[in-house]
């Protein structure tokens, strides 16, 4: 039995200073004497761009469960972010949103929320409250190379400094947090330990994101998308507006192969015109642009199945994106690190690195059967193709998302799942199952359902 003790002072090195890396230090804090993050970059000491963070210029939301999870770790977080500016949209109250199945309602009791502001805006506010506990401290401009010990244990890690020097640091635990750039698979084979499964989902979608002055105060604004329908012919296309601090809009392009945006900024709100509805492009001609386009294409689905190896060595988990990254349209990423950080911290007091690692696998896999199981069906993708299972259940989803389009319960179903409070499974619960058979209560809506002020800004009214 893989065994590791964090009772009495102990010592615990983070690998990677993201949004992942500062959750597991604050999980992992209260049990050990201290905590040492290695950050390959410099961390500005403001609300600022990070480097090392590809994903960073486009859209990011904390799901309902990511945002209990992170005030779980650090009570107050959500205040903070607030205060900063960040919004909190109730789900689906103030969501104006353009399934493949048609638009969904405004249901006015919410049933759960989100959490949206800019990227460089949460990362500074959870990592301050991290970094004010004095256990807690960051090696910047240092690299891990590897791993110390053997397939049994593993009691340390080496590290390289921008100098190039390299130093041995002991831990007790070590956690790997280091994203999508992750080493944890080369040196677990260093360490003797092999038959790792890996599994890769690749939509080819990708990214185009920009910022604007929102032409009216966000307070109340919904989140709007337009989503693509996989079962379409020609290249899947999709777009959002999130509001996030400072009266701003955070606009995310996508288009799959055949259809991709571009960094040309003069082609951003053309490509918006051309996703099922218009609705984006209509309300873009009122905002004004902040910023360049930012493009991404690394967007694929990509996990390694660390929970099924036979060995794994004492004093070691991982998390985050290097266990698993989703495409980010999902927007499961941060919460899945945020839910897997509290797994970690309530099961230290167990010393069993094994089992954590196994527990960590379970909003993982909720989130990729979201991301993954959505992103196979685009005929583009590489990686593999849906088998009879996956297509009937794709069918029977697409029925229950039609059906949430005028039923409420249907609506409550999905996003119990979507906002990570639920595991996919109860989608197929029997009376969730005759709810989608019965079909939507109310008629379809043949357009956005809008409040008064939203289309008197659609109107022209309110254009700068």
């Amino acid at each position: 039995m893989n065994k590791y003790s964090l009772r009495g002072p102990a010592r615990v090195v983070v690998v990677g200073g993201s949004i992942a890396g500062m959750l597991a230090a604050a999980a992992v804090k209260d049990h050990a004497g201290s905590v040492e993050i290695i950050e390959a970059h410099e961390l500005p000491d403001g609300p600022r761009p990070r480097v090392g963070v590809p994903q960073a210029a486009h859209t990011h939301f904390l799901q309902t469960g990511g945002a209990k999870a992170i005030e779980s770790l650090l009570p107050g977080t959500t205040d903070l972010l607030l205060a900063a500016g960040a919004l909190r949209i109730p789900v689906t109250t103030n969501m104006v949103i353009y399934s493949p199945e048609g638009w969904y309602r405004r249901w006015q009791h919410a049933t759960h929320y989100l959490i949206t502001a800019s990227r460089d805006l949460t990362d500074y506010i959870i990592r301050t409250q991290v970094l004010k506990d004095p256990r807690v401290d960051v090696r910047t401009h240092t690299k891990a190379i590897g791993l110390l010990g053997d397939r049994h244990a593993v009691k340390g890690v080496r590290v390289r400094s921008a100098d190039g020097s390299e130093t041995d640091l002991r831990a007790d635990l070590i956690i790997d947090a280091s994203g999508r750039a992750t080493r944890m698979p080369q040196w677990l084979a260093q360490l003797g330990i092999t038959g790792l499964t890996e599994q890769r989902i690749d939509s080819g979608l990708v990214y185009a994101s920009r910022i604007y002055r929102a032409p009216v105060p966000t307070r109340d604004w919904p989140v709007v998308g337009v989503q693509a329908d996989p079962r379409l012919p020609g290249p899947g296309k999709a777009g959002a507006i999130l509001p996030i601090e400072g009266d701003r809009w955070h606009v995310n392009l996508m288009g799959s192969p055949g259809g991709h945006p571009t960094r040309d900024e003069d082609a951003f709100e053309p490509f918006a015109r051309t996703l099922r509805h218009p609705l984006l492009a209509d309300l873009l001609t009122h905002a004004k642009p902040l910023t360049d386009v930012s493009v991404t294409h690394g967007t694929a689905n990509r996990r390694y199945y660390y929970e099924r190896l036979t060995h794994w060595p004492d004093g070691l988990v991982a998390l985050g994106d290097s266990t698993a990254a989703f495409n980010p349209v999902y927007g499961q990423g941060m919460s899945v690190a945020a839910q897997s950080a509290v797994i970690l911290r309530d099961r230290l007091s167990q010393g069993l690195s094994q089992q954590v690692q196994r527990a960590v696998a379970r909003p993982v896999n909720s989130a990729w059967s979201l991301a993954a199981g959505q992103d196979i069906h685009f005929p583009t993708t590489k990686g593999g193709t849906p088998n009879l299972t996956q297509r009937l259940l794709h069918r029977y989803v697409s029925r229950l998302s039609r059906t949430a389009t005028g039923s409420f319960r249907a609506a409550t179903a999905l996003t119990d799942v979507l906002a990570l409070q639920a595991p996919p499974t109860t989608l197929v619960h029997p009376s969730i199952v005759m709810t989608a058979l019965l079909g939507p209560l109310r008629p379809p809506l043949d357009r956005p359902q809008l409040t008064a002020s939203e289309r008197e800004l659609l109107s022209g009214s309110d254009k700068p």
